[in-house]
């Protein structure tokens, strides 16, 4: 792992354990902080995780204004908005780690679970996109929704050539994580 995308994963991750400990820290909360910030921002990470309102990466790695950029969609799935997104991040604002971020408990992995394999109603994009990871075998949604992060890294590196050339000329790391409920801990999946 390159270095910086590495210092970044160090920060996010000794910010989730402040969390999980009840020792946040709070810092950049303030307006002032934001007061600061108005000419630009230099986050130290892109985060692409879902819309669930328990999911809120400034709080799980204890981190304020300016410090992550976070990108949110149901189900984390990647349409051209998420897509286009992260290549911001990565592109224009420089951040050398982005951090795919599923969590315990997700609604679209349950609908698509439950929906398997029937043509689905509504939310078609995000039941369908899930459909490609699910089989007869797969029973467990937060199985689902680990195993859907490697579909979405593939699918950052796949459909954007602006990441494909970051990723190769070593710009910018991308990692995979779960979020658990019942400790607060974000796992690094390998």
């Amino acid at each position: 792992m390159i270095e910086k995308a590495k210092k970044a994963l160090d920060i996010l991750l000794d910010g989730n354990k402040n969390f999980v400990e009840s020792k946040s820290e709070f810092k950049n909360t303030k307006v002032e902080s934001l007061i600061s910030l108005k000419n630009g921002q230099s986050p130290i990470a892109c985060i692409v995780t879902c819309s669930d309102s328990r999911v809120i990466p400034e709080l799980i790695f204890d981190k304020g204004f300016g410090e992550l950029f976070v990108v949110r969609c149901a189900g984390a799935v990647i349409g051209e908005n998420i897509l286009e997104s992260v290549e911001y991040a990565v592109d224009h604002l420089k951040v050398p780690l982005v951090m795919v971020l599923s969590h315990d408990d997700c609604g679209v992995m349950k609908a698509a679970r439950a929906l398997y394999p029937k043509e689905p109603d509504n939310l078609q994009l995000l039941i369908r996109s899930v459909y490609e990871i699910i089989d007869s075998e797969t029973e467990c949604y937060n199985e689902i929704a680990r195993n859907y992060t490697l579909t979405k890294k593939r699918k950052l590196l796949k459909r954007s050539k602006i990441l494909r050339q970051a990723y190769h000329d070593g710009k910018f790391e991308i990692v995979r994580a779960y979020l658990n409920f019942d400790t607060g801990r974000v796992e690094i999946i390998s």
